[in-house]
């Protein structure tokens, strides 16, 4: 099993900046893809933004339109977003998310993560 930690969120205003971090310990971080994912109030769970096992590929929501950063370090086994330029609504709950397989590239559905955090609120102001 692999135990997944975010932090970073907190309360900014439009067009602020937030930079979230997962913290991974368990089995090998370095072999798994990762994803992020965000709910708001009253919504289902939608895709962010995934990072390839090695971070060769990057794959990000439409509606990031170049917002949003992933990246990671499998030195430290962390994986983080950047989020830029941010809007009320991205206001959510962000979570981050190993596949459940080894070596993969990243998937946009939530359905081929194995193991997710407890997730960091991101709320914007207008």
């Amino acid at each position: 099993q692999v135990q997944l930690v975010e932090s970073g969120g907190g309360l900014v205003q439009t067009g602020g900046s937030l930079r979230l971090s997962c913290a991974a310990s368990g089995r090998t971080f370095s072999t798994y893809a990762m994803g992020w994912f965000r709910q708001a109030p009253g919504k289902e769970r939608e895709f962010v933004a995934a990072i390839s096992w090695n971070g060769s590929r990057t794959y990000y929501a439409d509606f990031v339109r170049g917002r949003f950063t992933i990246s990671r370090d499998n030195a430290k086994n962390t994986v983080l977003l950047q989020l830029d330029s941010l809007k009320p609504e991205d206001t959510a709950v962000y979570y981050c998310a190993a596949q459940g397989v080894p070596f993969g590239l990243g998937s946009v559905s939530d359905r081929s993560y194995r193991n997710w955090g407890q997730g960091t609120q991101v709320t914007v102001s207008s």
